[in-house]
């Protein structure tokens, strides 16, 4: 039973939570949903509630005066509220998304999701918001569930082929220019690089490292200077307690004894016991 329930939670054969505030982080029966709601306590994911107000709020492509925009204004407009918004929630963290509604539905215009990197940021941004306003409206800020962004976009929108059009119950999601993502995203990623690679090394590179560094000395014993001497030895010269002061001649040591044959030394021998009987 347990794993049926499990199998079943945020789907629409759940017939106690609701799938559309599970997978979208809003629904269009609000608080009269026949379905729990269940709020996160904390989340690394914030939803800024119809925020971002269109230039075409009332007629798609026409301003309030009834005359028709060019789309390029509507863009430009977005996209300067869109660096306006990720300027401002970056002090608080670092930012994996941010993505805002183009749907028209009440519950969903305008709807602004921000995704940290860890909790704690969303949680500090969320403090810091309360309270504010933004372009004269109060800002209403809340954790989302939403987590995994492939869930809640409506793919028929990202190919052009969405038949429910701006009141869709997914997310019809904005999209920036590559320059503008580029600007905003990419100096986290190098921040990202820079830092993991003053983090631990992982096992495989670890590995590689000390491969790589018993190589090295390897190499470094087998080498030798023009003289015959390794520079180890030069090294151990220098800096050992028998070291040689920097300039002076090197001493040259004889050569070991060589070695007497078996015959040579019962020669000698039977000589040592002449010389002692003679004495005698």
């Amino acid at each position: 039973m347990a794993e049926h329930l499990a199998s079943i939670f945020g789907t629409e054969k759940d017939r106690v939570n609701c799938p559309f505030y599970f997978k979208i982080g809003a629904c269009r029966h609000g608080d009269r949903c026949s379905r729990l709601h269940n709020r996160p306590t904390i989340s690394p994911t914030l939803l800024l509630s119809n925020m971002y107000q269109r230039p075409d709020m009332i007629t798609p492509g026409v301003d309030a005066q009834g005359q028709p925009i060019d789309p390029r204004k509507i863009q430009e407009h977005f996209e300067d509220f869109y660096e306006d918004i990720f300027e401002e929630l970056s002090k608080f963290g670092e930012i994996e998304s941010l993505n805002v509604c183009d749907n028209l539905a009440d519950h969903m215009i305008g709807n602004v999701y921000v995704q940290f990197r860890e909790e704690d940021q969303a949680a500090a941004a969320l403090q810091a918001l309360q309270g504010r306003f933004y372009s004269g409206r109060p800002i209403i800020a809340d954790f989302s569930p939403v987590t995994d962004f492939r869930e809640a976009t409506c793919r028929q929108y990202e190919e052009n082929s969405c038949n429910r059009g701006g009141y869709c119950n997914f997310m019809h999601v904005k999209v920036i220019g590559r320059e503008l993502r580029r600007k905003l995203f990419g100096r986290h990623r190098r921040y990202r690089g820079s830092r993991s690679r003053s983090r631990s090394a992982s096992p495989r590179h670890r590995r590689e490292r000390e491969y790589r560094e018993k190589s090295r000395d390897r190499d470094r014993d087998d080498h030798r200077d023009r003289n015959g001497r390794r520079p180890d030895r030069d090294r151990y010269d220098r800096e050992s307690g028998s070291r040689r002061k920097h300039g002076s001649p090197r001493r040259s040591r004889s050569p070991p004894p060589a070695r007497e044959g078996s015959e040579e030394r019962r020669a000698r021998i039977e000589q040592w016991n002449r010389e002692r009987e003679e004495k005698v």
